[in-house]
């Protein structure tokens, strides 16, 4: 059975704390290394939430990844692919957990009993969670399964519960290192093509020495001459050849189109992937949110790498501390500059803002200190600390300017490389 509501979600409920631990960076950090698409995992996850239910006998089975401000419902049985706050999901704690996390009945604790899905709706009681953890130890979400009325789940399939998440793991480890090779794979061909690039003039020049020398002999005898240049235009065919090959290769086979498209972006595609994510955030909100792209760049393609997870926690951040009827606008660019295209993203807010000393203190990674949303949200700074870590890797800049009670603005400049137009999906 399918039920169309956010999964234990509901906005005007703030539990009593949000539990968050002194490795939370890390774990964030450890998820935005993944580099997912949340809105493409479904299919990849279907076959094993389906025997997870199965083995627990429970009508709900679900795969959820948790950021700096969101839990992601990204594969779910009988139940649908969504987000909701994380502070107010049951995965917050079983993410804090080292094995597992089970409330026998959601309504007999009061930290879950006022959560919709819990008191109204489907009426859930039953929850086991796992928390699924990198090789780094780090929780980066869970995989959990639910139901109706109790549960008693044996030591049997609580093993085999266990051997699924692993799996689950094992399966977002695997995709990563697939779009690793296929980055370095990209990478590889541009260094050729730069280098066949960089020897087409020298050769040319070659070549065409060789002609001249062939056609004015001074110094030495026409037949020396004749066979000095004839070596060196020999020479030089052959490198330009070579030069050719390198600049031509892959361009027969489709799957090179489709693994550039795999690993880029147009800023159309990106405004569209943003829209898809994070409209429902704005929506609950009552936030105007807004993409905009500049349309004589929509059909460059730029590398996605990291790009979702950088913007996606600017945009949550800004949902964060926007009240309702507020705005939030994204605006995408490619600038050019000397020797390379600079993506550039801004993310602006009419929200409550933040003093200099506040934004300092959250940009040096201090983690105690807490910040509070519109809607009572709480907040430790760890997404803005996670844009900052993630800009400083791609090479990139990041500024941000705040006035207390009217708006943030954040501003990035990514470079993207010199990339070729490919066609957009």
């Amino acid at each position: 059975m399918h039920y169309k509501i956010n999964l234990l979600n509901n906005y005007n409920y703030m539990p009593a704390q949000f539990p968050v631990q002194p490795e939370e960076f890390d774990r964030v950090k450890d998820l935005s290394e993944f580099d997912l698409d949340y809105a493409s995992l479904e299919n990849n996850f279907t076959d094993l939430l389906k025997l997870a239910a199965q083995v627990a006998g429970t009508e709900i089975s679900l795969l959820n990844l948790i950021d700096a401000y969101t839990l992601w419902t990204v594969a779910g049985h009988g139940f649908p692919t969504g987000q909701t706050p994380r502070e107010n999901s049951v995965c917050q704690y079983t993410i804090l957990e080292p094995e597992q996390f089970e409330v026998k009945n959601l309504m007999l604790d009061s930290r879950f009993r006022n959560l919709q899905g819990v008191k109204d709706g489907p009426q859930l009681r039953y929850y086991f969670g796992l928390p699924l953890k990198t090789r780094n130890g780090q929780s980066i979400g869970s995989l959990c399964v639910l139901d109706t009325s109790e549960k008693n789940l044996t030591q049997d399939k609580i093993g085999l519960l266990k051997i699924i998440a692993n799996e689950v793991v094992s399966r977002l480890t695997t995709q990563q290192q697939v779009q690793a090779l296929r980055q370095q794979l990209a990478e590889a061909k541009e260094v050729n093509k730069r280098v066949a690039h960089d020897i087409r003039g020298p050769i040319g020049g070659i070549i065409g020495l060789a002609k001249m020398i062939s056609r004015k002999a001074d110094s030495h005898t026409p037949e020396e001459i004749q066979k000095l240049s004839q070596h060196i235009y020999t020479s030089g065919t052959s490198l330009l050849d070579l030069a050719d090959e390198i600049l031509t290769t892959g361009k027969k086979a489709d799957t090179t189109v489709a693994q550039l498209q795999e690993n880029s972006l147009t800023l159309q595609q990106f405004k569209d992937k943003l829209t898809e994510l994070y409209q429902p955030q704005a929506t609950d909100k009552g936030i105007v949110f807004e993409v905009e792209t500049n349309p004589d760049q929509d059909i460059i393609a730029f590398p996605k790498n990291k790009l979702m997870q950088i913007t996606g926690n600017l945009i949550s951040n800004a949902f964060k501390f926007t009240p309702p009827l507020g705005a939030v606008t994204v605006k995408l660019n490619i600038l050019p500059e000397p020797n390379v295209r600079m993506l550039h993203i801004q993310v602006i807010d009419n929200g409550i803002g933040i003093t200099d000393e506040q934004l300092a203190e959250v940009m040096n990674g201090r983690q105690n200190f807490t910040t509070i949303g519109t809607d009572g949200e709480q907040g430790f700074g760890l997404g803005l600390q996670l844009v900052k870590h993630l800009v400083n890797s791609l090479q990139g800049t990041f500024r941000v300017t705040s006035v207390p009670g009217q708006g943030t603005s954040f501003e990035l400049k990514i470079p993207v490389g010199i990339v070729s137009p490919i066609l957009s999906n």
